[in-house]
């Protein structure tokens, strides 16, 4: 068992995100938006 833990794998899969991904966080931090008041904060997401 403990030589299963042992290998390394020989090559890394670089992965790539989809573009609904990508636009789904674009658009997720254009919506988001920080108020502060005193010494709290408040997220606020406008859809």
């Amino acid at each position: 068992m403990a030589k299963l833990y042992s290998k390394k794998k020989l090559a890394a899969q670089k992965m790539k995100p989809k573009k609904e991904t990508i636009s789904f966080l674009l658009n997720y931090s254009k919506a988001l938006s920080i108020h502060k008041v005193g010494t709290s904060s408040f997220e606020i997401i406008a859809n």
